[in-house]
């Protein structure tokens, strides 16, 4: 027996933390599509560095650095011209539908859409955080990064009656989590770390190295000029050292 139909949501929240253990009462706004996607990409890369190539090798060794955040991605599809109906909206193919009511122009539709994924938040200072959820999975957390809208359809007068709009998503989790979630404990990988009030480089050194000495090769490699004073929010990187370096 088939079960319930459950549409996709998109979810609003104002922090990473409440993204993560929120759901559609702690919203602070939402996106719910007509139709159910056929398709998303999820993509997944992995940062290298090349090492030095070595006498009659015939390439360079690639050392792994970090995995970056995750990325997903959809099309949503805005009509206005009223041809779209109950039994084309199943038809395989289709991104979601964000509206299928016949309207002089679908302004307003991207308008409302463009508020809840990208409107700045004079609030929190900052676009939302999102949660990408279908029925009882979710699916992605993150922040939108790019929007695309290609305009596909006119009335005579160039007012748009439909368009296809290209989103993007990126992983927020912050970087204490998504190391911890890699189990990126090591001293021989490279780690990145968000500066916190309070913080010292040589505190940061020894959190990570074991070892204080590290805050000057750590230094050099961010090309910091003063690192007695850390601003709080930077993304710093912590590179892995060669067991044959002593620091400083």
């Amino acid at each position: 027996m088939a079960g319930k139909l459950e549409k996709m949501l998109i979810l609003a929240f104002d922090t990473s933390e409440a993204a993560e253990g929120g759901g559609i009462p702690e919203a602070k706004d939402k996106f719910e599509a007509l139709i159910n996607p056929e398709t998303y990409t999820l993509d997944y890369k992995l940062k290298f560095s090349s090492s030095g190539q070595g006498q009659g090798t015939s390439g360079k060794q690639l050392k792994y650095e970090y995995t970056e955040p995750d990325e997903i991605s959809f099309e949503f599809l805005f009509d206005g011209t009223g041809i779209i109906d109950g039994e084309l909206r199943t038809t395989k193919g289709n991104p979601p539908i964000v509206n299928d009511e016949p309207q002089d122009s679908i302004a307003d539709n991207i308008k409302e859409f463009k508020r809840v994924l990208i409107e700045y938040k004079g609030d929190s200072h900052e676009p939302r955080h999102f949660k990408l959820v279908w029925g009882q999975n979710s699916i992605f957390k993150g922040r939108v990064t790019e929007v695309s809208i290609n305009y596909k359809l006119f009335k005579p007068d160039g007012t748009p009656i439909r368009a296809v709009a290209k989103v993007k998503f990126r992983s927020s989790i912050e970087e204490q989590k998504r190391a911890a979630k890699e189990n990126k404990t090591s001293p021989d990988l490279t780690h990145i770390r968000k500066v916190k009030a309070g913080d010292t480089l040589p505190l940061m050194c020894y959190q990570i190295y074991g070892d204080p000495k590290y805050y000057f090769e750590v230094a050099k490699k961010n090309k910091l000029v003063n690192f007695r004073f850390l601003t709080p929010g930077t993304d710093l990187v912590f590179p892995p050292f060669e067991k044959t370096v002593k620091p400083s």
